[in-house]
């Protein structure tokens, strides 16, 4: 291989790498994109240039040159609990790690169920390429204006609307699970109690809830369902009166509601699982140091964001990509439900 003296390095341009190989500059940016005709060794000795050279193409140049901010933005919900952030941190760094190797920054912008104007603000201003919404709602405000703009988006979560990338974990399969485990454990009493309704996510696992339930042709007591439920204040409320009802197992629809629900239940003088058994369909960090270990559907919250990350960015480039992706989960059985 030829070897090039490096000289100002820093800013070497497509201009300078022309005139030092003796062809035009259309020539040396073909090489580089690896698009339109161009011959094999003249791409090759331009490559080797670069290489030596440590050539790397301006952002700017670049981005005009594509129609392309190589920017992708994350939105994450403005009314986030303090809880809730281990959840999305997760989801950020898995899309930001995707993000760097494909040479995207992250752009990381908020917004609530009834206020989008920062989603609007930044696809007006042509400030990224794609989108990636970490948590839908019913009737989804950011969704409906997306589709609208035509911006290449994902969303790390499920809706009906199969014209919407969607990456998800497999809640209602997974949720339909652990509940037929318990049921199938001789726990027939079981009662649910789960947070807003707003989000899918809650929907979704209430569905593989009750599927267990009819997949065994077992009635649910609606006594023991307790939907919608957000505060602290409502879930000890609920507390008190699902375990009026002397149920023998109480399945959360996710961490942050059950570790309020162990909090209640030691206060009220329970023990788990000898009074009371106990089962969540999420598991995280606010369950980790738990005495005794709580039964849980393990999910893995990065994998999440790297596979969005890639769906997304390949939607830019424009590849073919499934409409939904559902990843794995892993039912973990603890002592909380032995």
């Amino acid at each position: 291989m030829k070897q090039y003296k490096a000289e100002n390095e820093k800013n070497l341009t497509i201009s300078d790498i022309a005139r030092e190989l003796g062809v035009s500059k259309t020539t040396v940016s073909r090489a580089i994109s690896g698009k339109g005709r161009i011959g094999e060794a003249t791409r090759k000795r331009v490559r080797e240039y670069i290489e030596v050279h440590n050539y790397r193409p301006n952002v700017i140049a670049k981005s005009l040159a594509q129609s392309k901010t190589f920017n992708i933005g994350v939105v994450l919900p403005s009314d986030t609990k303090q809880t809730e952030i281990p959840f999305f941190q997760s989801c950020l760094m898995g899309i930001c790690d995707v993000a760097a190797g494909f040479e995207y920054d992250v752009v990381v912008i908020t917004a609530t169920e009834n206020d989008i104007k920062l989603i609007e603000r930044l696809i007006r201003n042509h400030k990224v390429d794609g989108i990636v919404l970490t948590r839908p709602t019913v009737n989804d405000m950011a969704i409906a204006y997306l589709k609208q703009t035509g911006i290449p988006f994902v969303i790390i979560g499920s809706v009906e609307d199969e014209s919407i990338i969607q990456i998800d974990n497999h809640h209602i399969g997974g949720c339909c699970e652990l509940t037929s485990v318990l049921l199938k454990l001789g726990y027939e009493n079981i009662a649910f109690l789960s947070g807003s309704k707003y989000h899918i996510v809650n929907n979704n696992r209430y569905k593989g809830f009750k599927q267990a339930f009819d997949e065994q042709e077992k009635d649910i007591d609606e006594r023991l369902v307790f939907l919608d439920f957000i505060s602290y204040v409502q879930i000890d409320r609920a507390v008190e009166l699902i375990m009026q009802q002397k149920p023998e197992c109480i399945v959360c629809s996710d961490d942050v509601i059950c570790s309020r629900l162990l909090i209640k239940l030691n206060e009220l003088g329970y023990s788990v699982p000898k009074d009371i058994k106990v089962a969540s369909f999420y598991d995280s960090i606010h369950l980790a140091n738990y005495n005794p270990p709580i039964t849980s559907l393990k999910i893995d919250i990065r994998a999440l964001g790297i596979q969005a990350g890639k769906v997304l960015i390949s939607l830019i480039n424009g590849g073919e990509v499934s409409h939904q992706t559902l990843l794995d989960y892993e039912i973990v059985l603890k002592k909380s439900t032995m």
